[in-house]
Parts: structure tokens; sequence; C-alpha cells
């Protein structure tokens, strides 16, 4: 899996590193067991502050994603990703609710909408997942 950073953004880089992670996952380019590298090695390699690493892997450790253990090191979970929760969805629709507002201000349909939705949905899908 490639990372690449935009040092320019204004989402933070461990953001930016978490989501990355996320969609190695989605694509399967990182499946269920697959080892990750150490928060150091990780940091060195991309060039960042090994904390900001540490923060990316301690939020995706308590969403479900990884696991971390001092002698294996850290990995994509073993046991798969954590189905979608009522507390989940709740969470993706009020994280939806400002993008959604903005396309209607903007005048994008919602056949637009779901247009780039889907596509994006599709992207994420192809290779038989």
């Amino acid at each position: 899996m490639f990372i690449e950073l935009d040092f320019e953004s204004e989402d933070p880089i461990y953001l930016q590193l978490t989501r990355q992670i996320v969609e190695g996952i989605a694509k399967g380019e990182l499946l269920p067991g697959d080892a990750l590298p150490s928060v150091r090695s990780l940091a060195a390699d991309i060039g960042i502050n090994l904390h900001t690493v540490n923060k990316a892997y301690q939020q995706l450790k308590q969403e479900g994603f990884l696991q971390i253990h001092r002698q294996k090191g850290v990995m994509v979970h073993p046991d798969g990703i954590p189905k979608a929760t009522k507390t989940y969805k709740a969470g993706l629709a009020k994280n939806l609710r400002p993008f959604i507002a903005e396309s209607i201000c903007r005048n994008l349909s919602k056949e637009e909408f779901y247009k780039i939705c889907n596509q994006i949905y599709a992207d994420f899908t192809r290779g038989g997942k």
C-alpha cells in the first residue's frame, strides 16, 4: 500500500493517514492479518512525527480496524472489521448531512449526488468485493 500525504491540506496528517489505511482495507490492498509497519518505521518512511502515526494507529484500533500487539506489532484486525451498527449508521448520517446540504446549496441534483457516491463506491468494490 502506498501512503500519499498532502502537507498543504487543511486535514490533519493523522486523519489523512487514517483515511488512507481504511481505503487500503476497503480496496482489499490490506487484508485481515496483514502486518503494517511499526510506528517508528512508518514515521521514518513517510517523514512525519511518530506521535502522528501513533495517533492514527490508536484511532484505527479503537474503531476495530487494527490490532496492536507488543510482540506481534500492528496488523489489520485478523477477525475482519466490525459490521455497521445503528451507532455507526447514525454517525454516517451526521457526517453526510453537511455534504448533502452544501450540494443542495450549489444546485447539485440528487441524481448527480448519487452518481458521485456510486462512482466512489464502485472505486472501492472493483476487484471482486
